[in-house]
C-alpha cells in the first residue's frame, strides 16, 4: 500500500562523519498513516540504507567508526573520543559486524593450528580455606594453518573447551580436517583424539626446539651451583655467552664459532655443558630432514649422544621425543606447523595492548575475529 496521509512531523537528530568538525544531521521526516487497515503498525516513518528507523547514526559513520578500529587498529575509547559519539556506540558496531562473519562450518578447512595465550593478567583469589589461589586467565586460538585466519576464541585451555568448540562443528567439517598442528600438549592433544579421530596430529618444530634451549639451559645452571656453590655471573664464561648457547651452530659466524669453542674449553671441566649442547644440535638436525627414514637414521643418533651425556636432562627430553614421535613424523611428512597460530597470537597481543586490557572476553573476541578476517581478505 502506498500511503500519503501524514500524521505528524518528526526531527531526527543523527551523528555524522566529521567534516571541518563535529557534524550533526537534522533530518524533518513525515510521520505516515498506514492505508493497510490491517496493519498491526498505524504509523511509521520513511527509512533509507544510510538513515534506519530510530537510528542516531548515519550509517557511513559506523562504516568509520569501523574501519578506524579494525583496519587503523586504534582503541575503541579513542575512536569514540575522535567521532564524539560513545564508546557503546563503536563497540555494538564491532559487536554487529561481528556477527556478519561468514560461519565456521561454511569454511573448506582441511589444516588446523592449535595454541593458547593469556587473555590478561594473573590474579590472584582467595578459596575457601582463607589460602591464595593464583589464575592465569588463558585463551585458546583455533587458527586455519593454511590461511592464517582465526576460526575461533574459546576460554582456557584444556581439553573440555577446545574439544567442545571441535564438537560444535558439523561432521562434514570435522571429517575434512586432515592435519592439525598444536605445541607438545597433552590437553589439545586428546581434544583433537576424541573429537577428530581421521585428523593426524603434527607438533610444533619451534616448540621443541625450545625444549632443547631449556634443557641446556638447566644443565648449565646446575652445573655452576655445583662447581661454585652460587648462581652464574659474568665473569663465568659460560653465563656471559648463555645466548650463544641456544643459537644454531649452522646459523654461527666463524667468529661466534671461536667464541663458542673457548666456552667449552674454559668453562665445561666435566663436558657436561657441551654433550647438552650436542643433543640439542643433534634434535635440530633431526627436525630439518625431510623423509621419515632420514628422520629415524636421525633418531639412532640422537639416543647414542643422550646414551653417552647420560644426564638427567637430556633423558627427560630424550622421553619427550619418543612420546611424541609420531606426531614428529607427520611433521616430517606433512611441514605442518604453528608458525600462522603463533603470527596470529602475536597479533592478538598487539590488540590487547591497544585495547588496554578488555573485561569483557565477548568484545574482546569479536575485535580479534573482525582484525583476522580482514587481513585475510586484504
Amino acid at each position: 500500500m502506498v500511503s500519503g496521509r501524514v500524521h505528524a512531523w518528526v526531527v531526527q537528530r543523527v551523528r555524522d562523519v566529521p567534516y571541518a568538525g563535529q557534524v550533526e544531521v537534522l533530518v524533518r521526516k513525515p510521520r505516515l498513516v498506514c492505508a493497510e487497515p490491517a496493519c498491526p503498525r498505524r504509523t511509521f516513518t520513511p527509512a533509507t540504507p544510510q538513515l534506519p528507523a530510530r537510528a542516531r547514526c548515519t550509517t557511513r559513520l559506523k562504516a568509520a567508526v569501523l574501519n578506524a578500529v579494525i583496519d587503523s587498529g586504534r582503541a575503541v575509547g579513542e575512536v569514540a573520543a575522535a567521532y564524539q559519539v560513545a564508546w557503546w556506540t563503536v563497540q555494538a558496531t564491532v559487536n554487529a559486524a561481528a556477527v556478519l562473519l561468514p560461519e565456521v562450518d561454511e569454511l573448506h578447512v582441511r589444516q588446523l593450528g592449535i595454541d593458547e595465550h593469556r587473555y590478561r593478567r594473573v590474579r590472584w583469589f582467595r578459596d575457601e580455606s582463607g589460602g591464595w589461589r593464583r589464575v592465569e586467565p588463558w585463551m585458546s586460538t583455533i587458527v586455519n594453518a593454511a590461511s592464517g585466519q582465526i576460526l575461533g576464541i574459546v576460554d582456557g585451555r584444556d581439553s573440555a573447551t577446545v574439544g567442545g568448540w571441535l564438537a560444535q562443528r558439523s561432521p562434514a567439517w570435522r571429517a575434512r580436517i586432515a592435519v592439525v598442528a598444536i605445541d607438545p600438549s597433552a590437553a589439545f592433544k586428546k581434544a583433537i583424539t576424541e573429537q577428530l579421530p581421521n585428523a593426524q596430529i603434527s607438533v610444533d618444530p619451534f616448540h621443541l626446539v625450545q625444549l632443547a634451549n631449556l634443557m641446556v639451559t638447566r644443565v648449565r645452571q646446575r652445573l655452576v651451583r655445583e662447581r661454585e656453590h652460587r648462581r652464574g655471573r659474568k665473569v663465568d664464561p659460560a653465563w656471559a655467552h648463555r645466548t650463544l648457547l641456544l643459537r644454531g651452530y649452522d646459523t654461527l659466524s666463524a667468529r661466534a664459532r671461536i667464541r663458542l669453542d673457548a666456552v667449552f674449553t674454559s668453562d665445561d671441566p666435566t663436558d657436561e655443558l657441551s654433550a647438552a649442547w650436542g643433543v640439542k644440535e643433534q634434535l635440530r638436525r633431526l627436525l630439518n630432514t625431510t623423509t621419515v627414514e632420514q628422520a629415524r637414521h636421525e633418531k639412532m643418533i640422537l639416543g647414542c649422544y643422550v646414551l653417552a651425556a647420560d644426564m638427567d636432562e637430556t633423558w627427560r627430553l630424550c622421553a619427550t621425543i619418543e612420546a611424541w614421535w609420531p606426531a614428529i613424523e607427520v611433521l616430517i611428512t606433512t611441514r605442518v606447523t604453528n608458525a600462522r597460530t603463533e603470527a596470529a597470537n602475536t597479533g592478538i597481543k598487539h590488540i590487547k595492548r591497544t585495547g588496554r586490557g578488555y573485561r569483557n572476553p565477548a568484545h574482546y573476541q569479536a575485535r580479534i575475529l573482525l582484525t583476522s578476517a580482514a587481513r585475510r581478505a586484504a
